[in-house]
C-alpha cells in the first residue's frame, strides 16, 4: 500500500472541457483544452507528462490521446474503465506509480459527446450480444435505469426508505446548481415537482435521474517536487481505493451494497481518516439512489438509515454534510462517466474557488466514483492540509 505520508502525492492542476452541448470540438480536442488548462495550473506542459491515464472514450483510449496531445514519452499508461468510478481509479494507479518513481506527472482526461452525437441509448449493447444478458434481457429491463430502479425498490422494501427522501436528494443537487454558472440545470426546484415528474421506471421518476449532457475534464497528478511549480495551491491526496463486484444485475450480491462498501474502506484506511473528519462529500449522483447508498457503504450514516439521513436539507448549501456541491450528475453535469469531475470540483472546494457555493472551513473532502449498474467504485480522501 501507497505511504502518502511518506510519498505525497498532489492533485497540481484540473479543468473542465467545454459543457453542456458542444459541436464545436470533437472529444479528443475537448481533452486538449481541459489539459492544457489544468497543466498551466500545475506551472507544467505537455512535455512534463509521461503518465497517461484514459478511460475509453468511444475508440479514444490513452494511446490515441497521447498522440493527439503530441505526448510520446510516456512510462506510465492506462485506459482501465470502470465506468464513472474510472478516474478516482486512475488516481489510485496514478499514486502508486508515482510512490515507485514509474511516473513523475500523470494526466488524469476524458471527454464525451454523448448529447450532441445522440450517442446513448436505453437498451445497452451488452444486453443485446452477451450470453449472460439473455437472462436479464427478455424480461425487458432498460438499462442502466431499470438496474437502478430494482435497487431503488429493494431498498425501499428492506429500509423503509421514501421517494420523498429520495427527491430531496435531487432538490439539493439543484439549490448547489442554482449557484453554479456552468449548471445545465438551474431552476427551481421542489420535492413535489420530482414526485410529480414523469415515473420512468418504478419508482424513479424523470428528476430522479441524471442529465445527459457534453463535457468532461482533466486533472494532474504529481510528486512533490513537481507540485512546487503549480500556480494554484496544490491538494494533497491522502487517501483511495476501489473495488468491483458484479455486471449483470442477477449477480449482484446484495442489492442494498455497492462495491464502494469495499472502496471506502480502502481508501479512509490509507487516509487515517473516518467519514466524522469529512468536510464535504461529492457522490456519483447518476440517480437520487445512487447518492443514498453511496451514504451509507462509505459509513457517513448506517445501512438503512440513508434516508432519514438525507432527508432536511442535510446534503444542501447550508447542512451539515454538504455534498454535490456543483449541482451534480441531476443537474450540473453527466457526460456519460462523471467521475473526474467530481474531483475537479473537489480540488476547487478545497482551494477555496467555489464561490458563491464555497464550503466554509473545507479541509477534507471525498470524491466517490461509481460504473455499471454500481458495478464499480472508487473512492479518493483529498485535503489542502
Amino acid at each position: 500500500m501507497n505511504n502518502p505520508e511518506k510519498n505525497p502525492v498532489y492533485i497540481a492542476g484540473v479543468a473542465e472541457t467545454p459543457l453542456g452541448e458542444v459541436y464545436d470540438h470533437t472529444e479528443l480536442s475537448m481533452v486538449a483544452v481541459a489539459a492544457k488548462e489544468a497543466l498551466a495550473e500545475a506551472g507544467l506542459t505537455m512535455k512534463d507528462v509521461d503518465g497517461i491515464l484514459v478511460n475509453y472514450m468511444g475508440e479514444e483510449g490513452s494511446v490515441q490521446v497521447g498522440e493527439y496531445l503530441g505526448i510520446f514519452n510516456a512510462r506510465w499508461t492506462d485506459s482501465t474503465d470502470l465506468g464513472g468510478a474510472a478516474f478516482e481509479a486512475h488516481v489510485h494507479h496514478a499514486m502508486m506509480a508515482i510512490a515507485q518513481e514509474r511516473c513523475e506527472v500523470a494526466l488524469i482526461a476524458y471527454a464525451s459527446r454523448q448529447r450532441s452525437l445522440r450517442g446513448r441509448t436505453m437498451a445497452s449493447r451488452e444486453q443485446r450480444v452477451t450470453i449472460g444478458s439473455q437472462f436479464e434481457a427478455p424480461y425487458g429491463l432498460p438499462f442502466p435505469i431499470g438496474y437502478y430502479a430494482l435497487i431503488a425498490a429493494r431498498h425501499m422494501h428492506q429500509y423503509g426508505t421514501t421517494s420523498e427522501q429520495l427527491a430531496e436528494i435531487a432538490v439539493a443537487a439543484r439549490r448547489w446548481a442554482q449557484m453554479n454558472p456552468k449548471a445545465w440545470r438551474r431552476e427551481p426546484l421542489t420535492v413535489k415537482d420530482v414526485l410529480a415528474s414523469r415515473m420512468v421506471c418504478d419508482p424513479l421518476h424523470t428528476l430522479d435521474c441524471c442529465l445527459v449532457t457534453d463535457g468532461g475534464g482533466a486533472l494532474i497528478l504529481t510528486d512533490k517536487e513537481h507540485a512546487r511549480n503549480a500556480v494554484k495551491k496544490p491538494i494533497r491526496v491522502i487517501g483511495a481505493g476501489e473495488s468491483q463486484t458484479h455486471w449483470h444485475i442477477s449477480q449482484m450480491p446484495d442489492l442494498t451494497v455497492s462495491a464502494g462498501a469495499v472502496s471506502g474502506r480502502e481508501a479512509f484506511g490509507m487516509a487515517g481518516v473516518t467519514p466524522k473528519d469529512v468536510d464535504f462529500v461529492e457522490p456519483y449522483d447518476s440517480f437520487t439512489i445512487t447518492v443514498l447508498q453511496t451514504l451509507e457503504d462509505l459509513g457517513f450514516c448506517k445501512k438503512g438509515e440513508g434516508g432519514a439521513f438525507v432527508s432536511n436539507g442535510r446534503l444542501a448549501p447550508g447542512g451539515t454534510l454538504p455534498a454535490m456541491t456543483m449541482g451534480g450528475g441531476l443537474s450540473y453535469n453527466h457526460p456519460g462517466a462523471l467521475g473526474l469531475l467530481l474531483m475537479v470540483e473537489a480540488v476547487r472546494q478545497l482551494r477555496g474557488e467555489a464561490g458563491e457555493r464555497q464550503v466554509k472551513n473545507a479541509k477534507i473532502g471525498v470524491a466517490h466514483g461509481v460504473g455499471g449498474v454500481f458495478s464499480t467504485a472508487a473512492t479518493v480522501v483529498m485535503t489542502n492540509d
